[in-house]
Formats: C-alpha cells, sequence, structure tokens
C-alpha cells in the first residue's frame, strides 16, 4: 500500500484530545471501511517536545520500525507501529488500535502482573545485549532530557512540562542533601562520567520511557508504545526509569522489583549499572519528586512523594559513595 494511501480509505477520522501523552505530538484515531481501526501520530519538531529535547529532526520510533530493529523483539513483546513515513518535516506513523488494552497513570498492577512485564523487558533486554540499534537516542541526550541548562529556553518561553522542571530543580537543590544534590547537578551539566560508566555494561536497546502508559497488554504479548526514547544502555536503566514514575501504582515494592528484574535479566543484569541507573533516575525524575514532595496539593501525596525521594537520594547516594561512577 502507497504511503498515505491507507489514510485515503478512511470512512472516520476522529482528533484525540486528553490522552496521556504529554510531547505534543498530535494524535487522531482512523476508521477504515472495513472496521479497521488506526491511532495516526504526526510529530514535528516544532510541535513535539521531546524531539526538539533530543535533538532528532525524526522521531527514534519511527527509525526503528523503518530500518527493522523494531522486528527484533522476542517472542511475547511487540510494539504497534503498521505503517510510518515522512512528509516534509511531519513524520507521520500509523498505530494499531490498542486504546482499550493501554494503561494509564492510574492502572495498578498486582506483583503478578509487574512480574509479567518484567519478564517480557527482561527477554528484550537479553535480546539486544550486545547488538542494539544504531537507531537510538544519544545516552547524554536522554540522561539529561530535564536538565536545568536544557529546558531553560523552553520554560522561558512558557512550555508547561519546562516551568514546572525548572521550579523542580531548584526545590531540588534546596532541599535534598548537598553530598546528593551537588553531585547530581554536576552530573546533569555534564553527563560524561556517567554516559561512560553505563556504557561500561551490559548494553543493549532500551525503551527510554517504561511507564504503565506507553504498555498495552495483548493476550500474552507485552505491547510497547512510544519509543521515541530508545537508547543503548543496560537494561536497568529500563527498570529504574518505570519505578521513578510508576512504583506509586505497583503493588510489589521497589526492591522486589529489582530483585525480580536480577533474576530474569541473566547476563543482561549487572549490579553496578543497577547502582548507576538509579543514580540516572534521579537525574531524570528527581525534579518531579522534589515538587510533588513540596507542592502537590493532596497532603497524602506530598508525604508519599517525600518518602519516595528519600529512597531515591539513599540510592543515589550509594552510587556516587561505592565507586560505582
Amino acid at each position: 500500500m502507497a504511503q498515505s494511501e491507507l489514510l485515503h480509505q478512511a470512512v472516520e477520522r476522529t482528533v484525540l484530545t486528553g490522552h496521556e501523552g504529554r510531547s505534543g505530538a498530535g494524535l487522531e484515531h482512523v476508521r477504515l471501511a472495513d472496521g479497521t481501526s488506526y491511532v495516526v501520530k504526526r510529530v514535528t519538531p516544532a510541535s513535539d517536545v521531546t524531539l526538539t529535547l533530543t535533538g532528532g529532526t525524526v522521531p527514534v520510533e519511527y527509525l526503528l520500525w523503518h530500518s527493522g530493529a523494531l522486528e527484533r523483539l522476542p517472542p511475547g513483546v511487540s510494539h504497534a507501529v503498521v505503517d510510518g513515513w515522512v512528509e516534509g518535516d511531519t513524520t507521520v506513523l500509523v498505530m494499531d488500535d490498542l486504546r482499550d488494552q493501554v494503561l494509564t497513570w492510574e492502572s495498578r498492577l498486582s506483583t503478578e502482573e509487574t512480574d509479567w512485564v518484567l519478564a517480557r523487558v527482561a527477554a528484550m533486554h537479553r535480546r539486544f545485549l550486545g547488538s542494539p540499534p544504531e537507531e537510538t537516542v544519544p545516552l547524554d541526550r536522554l540522561l539529561t532530557l530535564f536538565a536545568p541548562q536544557r529546558i531553560r529556553g523552553l520554560a522561558d518561553e512558557g512550555h508547561e512540562l519546562a516551568v514546572l522542571a525548572r521550579r523542580g530543580w531548584e526545590i531540588f537543590a534546596q532541599t535534598v542533601p548537598a553530598d546528593v544534590a551537588g553531585p547530581v547537578l554536576v552530573l546533569l551539566d555534564d553527563p560524561t562520567r556517567l554516559v561512560t560508566a553505563l556504557g561500561e555494561g551490559p548494553v543493549t536497546l532500551v525503551h527510554g520511557d517504561l511507564a504503565t502508559v506507553n504498555i498495552a497488554r495483548d493476550g500474552d504479548t507485552l505491547v510497547l508504545l512510544d519509543w521515541t526514547l530508545a537508547t543503548a544502555a543496560p537494561g536497568a536503566l529500563d527498570i529504574a526509569f518505570l519505578l521513578a514514575r510508576c512504583s506509586s501504582v505497583l503493588e510489589p515494592s521497589r526492591e522486589h522489583v529489582l530483585r525480580t528484574y536480577a533474576g530474569l535479566a541473566g547476563p543482561a543484569y549487572d549490579r553496578r549499572s543497577v547502582r548507576l541507573a538509579l543514580l540516572a533516575g534521579l537525574m531524570w525524575l528527581g525534579w518531579n519528586k522534589a515538587l510533588d514532595a513540596a507542592e502537590h496539593p493532596d497532603p497524602a501525596k506530598r508525604e508519599r512523594e517525600r518518602r519516595d525521594l528519600e529512597w531515591w537520594v539513599r540510592k543515589a547516594r550509594t552510587a556516587l559513595e561505592c565507586g560505582a561512577l
């Protein structure tokens, strides 16, 4: 089928609003005459903040699909892209309509469901171990995605997420003990040491944005959505980012998640890389945790985030003091 011919067959098109993504990409629901439905995503550097911050012109998700890299995913793991093309500065991705199967920020995962996800993510890490695709986001850009100097321009322009991130880092610097806050802010300014250390571990394909909102379950298959931040790094980075964003909706403890992944990842697991990944998790979302711990309107959530931030600070301190970096 020609590149845009699929969309010419549409009998119904609906712009999707209020979806979970905050990057700025436009989403549309399309139904064909035979009843098949798709979700169409349009991405431009001007409209998609993730693409702006990672420095690309075409999203990595398209590059991974177009190169065939996503077809190397192991049994039990899949993606949703069925077609894609580039029109000028716009990248169009056509994806299976999985809306009823996609989790949300509020979706809670039992221990059994969490372990199910971890088993499939670990299988992906084993599959790409030592041979990640070339079409990925540079690791330094991923680690510093929300760094103060990276989001300054967007914050000055009034971009909501960037404004929140800038405020969060201000609170982080004021409230997190200096022995951790100082090194984290230095690494955000120049992540070279951390990138080098992570590169010495078991490097594989990392989704880079692992969270409930990017997960769908199709029978016994884990469908991973939005590969825009995929990178080459130890798989522990995926687990750290999942915990940083979603530990409050996972029934098992963070320690259970880390132990379970260690038992599943095989040669893709390395203890040093886990410590480094947890440090990276604080670099990635420390601003958000500090912001919520200080200013979330719900007192219960403020307290939860305060405790969560303390856990991440302890893990970062361990990585800094044990010589992992």
